[in-house]
């Protein structure tokens, strides 16, 4: 059988006309930046800590030596792994406000989506807020449970117009941000 298959949409399933995307939407890790991967192995790592509490270096060890990890940006890895756990307490009492259950309730890769948004935020002026929007939704469909994007999305979109309020006003508006 030949692959001439792929090409035709599968009943009740639209076809995916978007290059670089799955048939789920999620981008294929060929279309991915160092930044976005970065994020992907943040990501894995603050898994790890939420739900076993390992300690921060050890986590990263075992990070570094995971498949593809040459592939991201290192430096953008390590700012958010340890930025967020170091800042933990304050992205926490960002994120609360705007949750309709208790903190504890969040699935962990929801709650360390959030804190990855939430630090880029407040830590990454040189990543457009929109963009920081994006992937942290993106990271959400692909690890996250069927809505929870959805969430992750109300939340962060509820806390940009306080953490980056210029940007948000300048996008708003229709012209670029103004330092």
């Amino acid at each position: 059988m030949s692959d001439d298959n792929q090409s035709t949409p599968t009943p009740g399933r639209p076809r995916q006309n978007r290059k670089g995307l799955t048939s789920t939407g999620v981008r294929k890790a060929s279309s991915k930046s160092t930044r976005s991967r970065s994020r992907e192995f943040a990501l894995q790592a603050l898994y790890q800590h939420l739900v076993g509490g390992n300690d921060a270096t050890a986590i990263d060890m075992f990070t570094r030596d995971l498949a593809g990890f040459h592939k991201c940006d290192a430096a953008h890895y390590d700012a958010l792994l340890h930025g967020c756990i170091d800042t933990a307490e304050d992205l926490n009492a960002l994120i609360a406000p705007q949750l309709d259950r208790r903190l504890e309730e969040l699935s962990p890769i929801e709650h360390a989506c959030m804190w990855i948004g939430v630090y880029e935020f407040l830590h990454c002026p040189d990543v457009p807020w929109r963009v920081v929007l994006n992937e942290s939704i993106e990271l959400t469909k692909e690890f996250g449970g069927t809505d929870g994007h959805k969430y992750v999305n109300g939340v962060l979109h509820a806390l940009a117009p306080t953490l980056r309020p210029q940007e948000v006003a300048a996008d708003k508006a229709g012209k670029p941000a103004q330092d």
